[in-house]
């Protein structure tokens, strides 16, 4: 039994990886410099970490060089290898609490509190290219806190919110049909 869950769990975790990787590759885009939000590239990682946290880790990984692939400035391809954080917290909180998800109110608050980390890590990289000067004009013309803060920190609060309900579509009918080992307890 054992040995079938490591097998069955590292095939789910390399299917969201592959998932983690085309993503970035094909999937819509809106580009506002500096922030860019590709529709469902955070999917996986959030399937991931009702799984597992080690399985939130791996994807999060790999889904940063799908970024790197797909040939994306390197502060896009930073903030998208920032997931790790979030995906970390929020796998282990999930292993911790497997019922966080069982109602509206929980899982609201458990999606709010991962975007705001996600968030300020993504924040944190882009300020860091901010302050370093090493962005072109454009990105400073609006200032720090309509640039940064709005279009970085706020649009990834709302970018990772919309994702964070598709991944919980996306789960709600896997759950019932397949035996997947996860974290997460039934998600409603």
């Amino acid at each position: 039994m054992n040995r079938n869950y490591k097998l069955q769990t590292m095939t789910i975790a390399a299917l969201l990886s592959a998932i983690g990787i085309l993503i970035p590759m094909y999937a819509p885009k809106i580009v506002i410099p500096p922030a860019s939000y590709t529709l469902a590239s955070h999917v996986p990682i959030f399937i991931a970490m009702f799984i597992s946290p080690f399985v939130a880790i791996a994807v999060a990984i790999i889904s940063g060089f799908g970024f790197l692939i797909a040939g994306f400035p390197l502060v896009i391809v930073l903030r998208a290898f920032s997931h790790i954080v979030f995906a970390t917290v929020g796998g282990f909180i999930l292993k911790k609490y497997g019922n966080l998800l069982s109602t509206t109110k929980s899982t609201v608050l458990f999606g709010l509190f991962v975007s705001l980390i996600h968030a300020v890590f993504e924040v944190g990289v882009v300020t860091f290219f901010y302050w370093g000067t090493a962005m072109p004009s454009t990105y400073y013309d609006k200032g720090y806190l309509a640039t940064v803060i709005g279009l970085v920190g706020v649009g990834t609060i709302i970018h990772s919110m919309v994702d964070f309900t598709i991944a919980l579509f996306v789960w709600k009918p896997i759950q019932n049909v397949v035996s997947v080992p996860a974290s997460v307890k039934k998600v409603r």
